[in-house]
């Protein structure tokens, strides 16, 4: 799972392996060691809600998506879930699930697991 954040938005990538596992499991962790103190970021499902949800604590942001989507999400074409949830300064935070797309041109990461891009031409 990869994590891309910029201002009040925070995107999560998931492979193919990672999704099924998801499925099957309802949570996913990746943790980031700084010589600080440890990042974590999690994906959780949760019963009773109908969008993503997220909240921070303990240096770990934490998104939950709904129990009820994981399952299907998995077994469908659906590329991600996207909301926006008010804060209380009046500001909101974006949130984006995404299944992680093969990149069209030449990087060094293993891309095996991920899903083939529809975009077989840039």
């Amino acid at each position: 799972m990869k994590i891309r954040i910029k201002g009040n938005s925070v995107r999560y990538r998931l492979t193919r392996s990672e999704v099924e596992r998801f499925s099957k499991d309802g949570y996913l962790e990746e943790k980031t060691e700084f010589p600080g103190g440890v990042f974590t970021y999690a994906l959780k499902a949760q019963s009773g809600i109908q969008h993503l949800d997220t909240d921070m604590s303990n240096n770990t942001i934490t998104i939950f998506f709904p129990d009820e989507e994981k399952v299907q999400w998995y077994h469908s074409e659906q590329v991600g879930y996207k909301a926006s949830k008010p804060l209380e300064n009046g500001k909101s935070i974006n949130i984006l699930i995404e299944k992680d797309f093969a990149c069209l041109d030449h990087v060094d990461e293993d891309q095996s697991d991920n899903y083939p891009n529809p975009n077989k031409t840039c």
